[in-house]
């Protein structure tokens, strides 16, 4: 098995900044919550984002404004993107694939409105190995934070769903963030392209 490199809070905060940072164009952030990206999102992006909980929707439209995008958050979830048919050139998620209901469905959606060839960038706390202590705690915990976080499956791995639906991966990187109590968190980055064309 392939070592995982242990990283910090710190570290990881870093490096999904750089990640986020290399989008360029007509950007799609879903699962925005209430923009804690902005930040990292390069001057020039076109940005749109995609937030289903009103609360967090509203926070994002007020902090959107602050930060000087033009277009007003979508009150929808990442399996109905309201968006034509190739109308972004990436889409960014930041803990999202891990609190969708369907992630197939939602990266069906995502390739949709991407442009073929268009980038893909997520980062997701993913499963721990199956038999380890960890995947244990997250299998039991699972059912749990899916009610009481947002929907959240401590337990899931989206790279294959990501494999399967037609995505190449560019950068990707699994790390173990330091974390109490229960040790580290593994970690998924995501940086990946659409086929160049539409099927």
């Amino acid at each position: 098995m392939p070592r995982v490199d242990l990283i910090t809070n710190d570290d990881l905060d870093d490096l999904e900044r750089e990640l986020i940072g290399r989008v360029r164009g007509r950007v799609l952030e879903i699962g925005a919550g209430d923009g804690e990206n902005f930040g990292a999102f390069h001057p020039e992006v076109a940005w749109t984002g995609l937030e289903p909980d009103a609360a967090r929707r509203a926070e994002l439209a007020t902090r959107a404004r602050e930060w000087r995008h033009a277009s007003t958050p979508l009150g929808a979830t990442a399996e109905h993107i309201p968006l034509p048919d190739g109308s972004v050139d990436a889409v960014v998620g930041t803990y999202v694939l891990c609190s969708v209901t369907d992630v197939a469905a939602a990266l069906a959606e995502v390739r949709r409105v991407l442009v073929p060839g268009g980038r893909v960038v997520f980062v997701d706390h993913v499963a721990a190995p199956r038999g380890s202590v960890k995947r244990v705690i997250q299998d039991v915990a699972s059912p749990f934070s899916r009610r009481l976080d947002h929907g959240c499956h401590w337990n899931r791995d989206p790279q294959p769903v990501l494999e399967a639906a037609g995505f190449t991966g560019v950068e990707v990187r699994r790390l173990r963030v330091r974390s109490m109590p229960f040790g580290p968190v593994p970690v998924l980055l995501y940086e990946g392209v659409a086929p160049s064309s539409v099927e």
